[in-house]
């Protein structure tokens, strides 16, 4: 078949062109490695501090990773600069009872790729943390439901139960009484409207654990009437079930024992589980002969042109503040500054952020959200991962309770909303690959994702919601060898042929920045599209394309447009446009993200324009509540403040910074710039108190009152400041020249260092060199064969026998070279 041929061809490109246009997610170097030698595999720890501790090798930025719930840097011991040393954290285990699962991630000092440290399962003996087990035992999913249904909740919990409630629809929660079975609700199914509805638990204890049950979904279109329960004896039975004794749910002592239904994980598996996930999606077996009457087909796919990715640090400014609407309207909608095609389709972030669930607390506000956004001319797509910290954990077996959960949220909101207020799809962004097994555990990773997928897949169908599942894939599952010949559900396959034939759709990362030629975006895009009119799957090949910035990872530049601009970009897509304009498998091109693409310029330098917002000339508000500063170690504070309103948008916040408490915010007192409600302030000196505030600037640049002082005192260090100074930065021969010493900060001595950065805007090349015995640092770019443009430098890290790197203390900002006529 035509797309076996493709798929042939396009592996033969891969081998033959390997070095030039593949990097393999997780090449690393042998000698890179991270150990943890304070514990031992299955220790049992008692709860409280639990010193962490190892060595690291080659590599920085070491994370530690637990339970799939924190990820946290830790404290790295390097005296001789030389990337190389001891690690240490101190982890807070008070949190968790039984099993945990800690693991440390950093990256390769040559490959600037992710290492890793071997998976370690500590065990925390503290019963007081202890989550309570909770499901929902009746009535099963699928089975007809009676006129009145009995709701059995059965809980398991170390302590006292104080509350066990049940919600439908995502009403508000009932509180139940205990008997002697557990806890019941008797559920008057004829008052409810013929649909499927959601039922989740929740259980309380005396310590304020509370843990919830995964959903089942009840169909109440056909209603049995057998069974019912007419009689005013049964009638009153359950009358007095439903009414709550709140002092016999404050003793646990009638609490269900889960050993009567085997084990809580047996049960959590037959609802996330099936021997066929995919058949029991679209072919229903013959004992679900009622349920597959009343499931609908999927709809057909709709057009996702232009779709964009909105992260949570954008999403949840855009749902909370309803002024921001009109800015996203206008940048959607806006067809000329670029020569541009409409955005329609919005994914948007939904993940926990700064603390709070979008769909559980901001729920009122989401929905107000889509419901102006239909009316706007939107598609809105719910953007989920894998319900884990970080996202791509959700991808293994021993994680898939959290993604389940997260994936369900969003079909319980859609349950729970009116039409014009639910979600239009889900766009799933896993990205398994990240995981170091999936390069040296082939194929178990990628099973174990492809379980995953078709166990949403089964909650989607489970819960009659008909909209499409989309799950973001890199461009190389159907040519790497890490995605080749990947047995699962009874064929051995490309990974992305299994996903296609699980998911209704697909947005191919295909991340370059040309649309032609062998490493090129229509190039990457043939096989899927032909593998999906193989199918018979129209519109389900999205192509995703980069405007961020991701030099600093271990990618190369040609994976986004960042560098070319706007302009460009466009140019290129309108061939990407015109390849597949008439392949009936292409569903459009998604942008990511929102937040890089207010910013993108149309190109670098003189000339250089960018999208232009809404008029806007008042300030936002200061950010809300206090300033939190944090210390880290001797050269590091981190921060975090609330978010800030405006009449139009945030764009971003301005951090100052002084060492004295009564500071004016200025130039020269300025920080840096986030995005978000966060940021790392580093390269300070030991032993200081630093004073902060934080100011709002709108999407015109208009910027608000300072925000509250948040201070903290940096720890101690024997290490010594080093400083860079007198940068210089030309453009000539086609590239961009950087130069510039670096010195002891307090003798102005010079100070032979190992640096890292990387050349910005129409650049993007990464360099590591060491400077001459005078300090002296020297590197040029890649070629630049623009007639004008602009090129700036950013060191990134710099080591030192002795020394750190107190780059607050730089001369600021860093230079740029512009040329042209």
């Amino acid at each position: 078949m035509m797309f076996s041929f493709l798929r042939t061809c396009g592996l033969l490109s891969l081998v033959l062109g390997l070095f030039l246009i593949y990097v393999s997610p997780y090449s690393v170097t042998a000698a890179a490695r991270i150990t943890i030698d304070s514990h031992q595999d299955g220790q049992t720890i008692s709860p409280g501090l639990t010193q962490l501790y190892g060595t690291y090798t080659d590599v920085y930025e070491v994370e530690l990773i637990v339970n799939g719930e924190m990820v946290t840097d830790v404290q790295m011991d390097d005296p001789d600069g030389n990337d190389s040393g001891d690690w240490s954290y101190s982890l807070d285990t008070s949190q968790w009872d039984g099993p945990i699962e800690v693991v440390l991630k950093s990256k390769d000092t040559g490959t600037r790729y992710g290492i890793w440290s071997s998976f370690m399962s500590l065990v925390v003996d503290n019963p007081a943390a202890h989550i309570p087990e909770v499901l929902v035992t009746g009535p099963a999913e699928r089975a007809m439901l009676k006129a009145k249904e009995r709701v059995n909740i059965a809980v398991n919990s170390k302590n006292p139960i104080t509350t066990v409630e049940l919600r439908i629809d995502g009403k508000e929660w009932i509180p139940l009484a205990s008997s002697r079975d557990g806890y019941s609700y008797t559920w008057d199914t004829r008052m409810e409207a013929k649909k499927v509805h959601s039922l989740e638990a929740r259980a309380t204890d005396a310590n304020g654990n509370t843990g919830y049950s995964p959903t089942i979904y009840a169909d109440t279109r056909k209603i049995s009437n057998a069974g019912e329960l007419n009689d005013a004896a049964n009638d009153m039975e359950m009358g007095i079930e439903n009414d709550v004794d709140s002092e016999t749910v404050k003793d646990g002592s009638l609490q269900m024992d889960l050993e009567s239904i085997d084990s809580v994980d047996s049960v959590v598996d037959s609802v996330y589980e099936s021997d066929s996930v995919t058949d029991s999606v679209y072919e229903p077996d013959s004992s679900t002969e009622e349920l597959g009457e009343l499931l609908a087909e999927p709809s057909p796919l709709p057009d996702q042109d232009r779709a964009i990715w909105i992260w949570e640090t954008a999403s949840y400014h855009l749902v909370r503040n309803p002024n921001s609407w009109p800015v996203l309207s206008s940048l959607a909608s806006d067809t000329t500054t670029f020569n541009q095609r409409p955005i329609t389709t919005l994914y948007l972030g939904v993940d926990q952020y700064d603390g709070a669930s979008m769909l559980e607390d901001y729920r009122s506000e989401v929905r107000q959200f889509i419901t102006w956004a239909h009316g706007a001319g939107f598609r809105v797509e719910a953007l989920i991962a894998g319900g884990t910290k970080p996202p791509y954990f959700g991808a293994y077996t021993r994680y898939r309770t959290q993604a389940v959960r997260e994936f369900e949220k969003v079909l319980n909101y859609n349950i729970a909303s009116d039409s014009e207020a639910q979600f239009d799809g889900i766009n799933l962004d896993t990205e398994p690959y990240i995981l170091p097994d999936f390069k040296t555990a082939k194929p178990s990773v990628q099973v174990q994702y492809l379980d995953m997928l078709a166990a949403l897949m089964e909650r989607k169908a489970a819960s009659g919601l008909t909209f499409p599942v989309g799950a973001a894939i890199p461009r190389w599952y159907d040519t790497s060898a890490d995605a080749s010949n990947i047995p699962w559900n009874g064929a051995t396959k490309w990974m992305s042929e299994h996903i296609q034939d699980t998911a209704d759709y697909i947005s191919i990362m295909n991340y370059r920045d040309q649309a032609e030629g062998s490493a090129g975006i229509i190039n990457h895009a043939l096989g899927e599209a032909a593998y999906a009119n193989a199918i018979g799957k129209p519109k389900s090949v999205i192509i995703g394309v980069e405007t961020k910035d991701i030099a600093d990872g271990g990618d190369p530049e040609t994976i986004s447009f960042h560098e070319e601009g706007r302009t460009y970009m466009e140019q290129e897509l309108a061939k990407v446009y015109t390849a597949f304009e008439n392949d009936p498998a292409f569903g459009g091109v998604a942008l990511h993200h929102y937040s890089s693409l207010i910013d993108f310029p149309s190109k670098w330098g003189p000339g250089g324009y960018r999208w232009a917002p809404p008029a806007d000339s008042g300030p936002p508000t200061a950010p809300a509540g206090q300033v939190q500063a944090v210390t880290f170690d001797h050269q590091r504070i981190d921060l975090s403040y609330g978010m800030a309103q405006d009449n139009t948008a945030i764009n971003d916040y301005r951090i100052y910074r002084s060492t004295d408490a009564a500071f004016s915010i200025g130039p020269e007192t300025y920080a840096g710039t986030a995005k978000g409600l966060s940021f790392i302030d580093k390269g300070l000196l030991p032993d200081t108190t630093y004073y902060y505030q934080v100011t709002a600037v709108d999407i015109q640049g208009n910027e608000g009152p300072a925000s509250s002082i948040g201070s903290a005192t940096t720890g101690s260090s024997t290490l010594k400041p080093m400083v860079i100074r007198d940068m210089n930065i030309e453009f000539t021969g086609g590239k961009a020249a950087v130069s510039f010493s670096v010195i002891d900060r307090e003798t102005g001595e010079p100070v032979p260092a190992k640096v890292s950065g990387r050349f910005t805007r129409m650049a993007g090349k990464y360099v590591t060199a060491a400077t001459d015995a005078n300090g002296l640092f020297q590197a040029v770019s890649e070629s630049i064969t623009a007639a004008d443009g602009e090129i700036s430098f950013e060191p990134r890290r710099m080591m030192a026998s002795g020394y750190y790197w107190a780059g607050a203390y730089d001369e600021l900002p860093y230079l740029s070279v512009t040329w042209g006529p």
